[in-house]
Parts: structure tokens; sequence; C-alpha cells
């Protein structure tokens, strides 16, 4: 138990040195300033991602991938950057540089098909999360991204005192062991809350029903997102990406909820208008 809440320790302290900083960021910074640092974030969940790879005895295609992932991101940042010239581009680019693995049969195919997972799973979706601060109202942006921010960070508190209050039932043993039914109950609790004092806030302008409604969905997403990484944490046999943020572990694991909680809040704010 002691190690545990020493656990718990740890992460408080580095939300503590790290949410002004964030703040600051969502609210002052301009908005190219907070894509920048969004895509250097992605760059280095990027890396990691391919430690995940490598420890499974993959060589993924590291430069084919960083550019993937980087024109990815780009054209959901700014859509129609590249337009319909991506995809095409894209796989020209891929398929080309798999040719050049052609000394090592069994280990073309896999690593293509690892940097291509890479360069969607980081570059469309940390594209989304970049995108909520550019997309129109701009001067909203770094609100949605608080949005984004607080809902995870309510629903990971929640889920961790209710899963170890009351957890009884595992989610996905198979993935995580420790993570329970209870406590992502707890989560989605947490999330809607988040959600609400968001609204009440800084972004009046959703219903209350609609902005619970996204908090749960939020929430929901970002389980999904960090079994997601569970799996292939297990897959690759590694318990953190990194160790970037102490008792947080690395950018991936940071990054793993927010990227599959970024989504819903970008298709909201973009097709509501």
């Amino acid at each position: 138990m002691s190690g545990k809440f020493g656990d718990l320790r740890a992460r408080l302290l580095t939300a503590l040195v790290a949410l002004p900083l964030l703040l600051g960021l969502l609210l002052y910074a301009p908005p190219l300033a907070t894509v920048a640092v969004a895509g250097a974030a992605i760059g280095l969940g990027l890396l990691e991602y391919y430690k995940l790879l490598a420890a499974r005895g993959l060589r993924p295609l590291r430069f084919t991938g960083l550019l993937l992932t980087a024109f990815i991101f780009l054209e959901e940042v700014q859509p129609g950057w590249a337009g319909p010239a991506l995809w095409p581009l894209a796989a020209l680019l891929l398929l080309t540089s798999t040719l050049r693995r052609a000394d090592d049969l069994a280990q073309t195919v896999p690593a293509a098909a690892g940097t291509f997972m890479g360069a969607t799973y980081l570059g469309a979706l940390g594209g989304t999360l970049a995108g909520l601060r550019v997309l129109e109202p701009v001067e909203l942006g770094g609100y949605r991204l608080l949005l984004l921010i607080f809902v995870v960070m309510m629903s990971d508190v929640f889920a961790y005192f209710a899963g170890h209050l009351a957890g009884r039932h595992r989610l996905a043993p198979l993935i995580s062991p420790g993570k329970t039914v209870e406590g992502a109950l707890g989560g989605l609790v947490g999330g809607a809350l988040g959600a609400w004092l968001i609204r009440e806030a800084a972004l009046p302008g959703v219903s209350l029903p609609v902005t619970l409604a996204l908090g749960v969905a939020v929430a929901a997403m970002g389980i999904v997102g960090d079994l997601l990484e569970s799996l292939l944490k297990r897959w690759a046999g590694i318990k953190d990406s990194g160790a970037l943020f102490p008792g947080h572990g690395g950018m991936l694991d940071r990054l793993d909820s927010l990227l599959f909680g970024a989504p819903v809040l970008y298709y909201f704010y973009l097709y509501q208008r």
C-alpha cells in the first residue's frame, strides 16, 4: 500500500510543477507555440513507440515514420495543407522505403506495418489534439485544450480512487489486470464532473447535457487509449514507455488518454460550426 501511495505522491509533485507551466502555455502563449509544443511531445512519443517495437525485435523505418507522422500531424492541424496528395505520397514513401529492407524479409512487412501504425496513432490523433488550439474561434482554443486535459485528469483521479476503494471486477484482465469496472465507472463520473467545471469557468456556450455527454465520451475514449497503450507495453514486455515524468512514466504514458479523447472534442467543435 505504501508503494501505491508513494507513486501517487510522485505523481502529485510532478503535476504541481507541470500544471502551472501548462496553464501558462494554453492561456497566454500564441497558438503556434502550443502547436509546436504538441508537435514536440508527439515526436517524443513516437521515439518511445519505436522503443516498444525494438523491444520485440522490430526495426521501424524511423526517418520514414517521422516524415509520415509530421505530414499527417500538419494535415490535421491545418486541413487542406497537403490535400488529396497526402495519402498517395504517404503510401509511396512508406512502400518505397520498405523495399530498402529487402535484405531482411522476416522484418520487412512487420516493420513497415508498425511504422505506419505509429504514424497514424501519433500523427493523426496528435494532430486533433493540436488542432483544438487553432480551430475557430481561435481565442477559445486554449480553453478547449484545458477542457480535454481537465476531463482526462479528473477521470484519472476518480478512476484511481474508485478502483482502490471499490474495485472488484476486472475491466480487461489480459491487458491491464489492475484496472476495474468500478474504476472505469468512477472515471466516467470524474470526466463528466471535469467537463461541467470547465464549462462553468470558461466555456458557457455549450448546454449542460451536451457538456456532460462530452465529458463522459472523452473519459471513455481516454480509458480506451490507456488500454491500447497497456496492450502495446504488455506486447513489448515493458512496464513504462519511458521515465520522463516521475510517477507518470514516459511521454506516451501521458499522451495515451489525451490522444484518444482529443478527437471527440475536435469533431464536436469542428462540426458545431
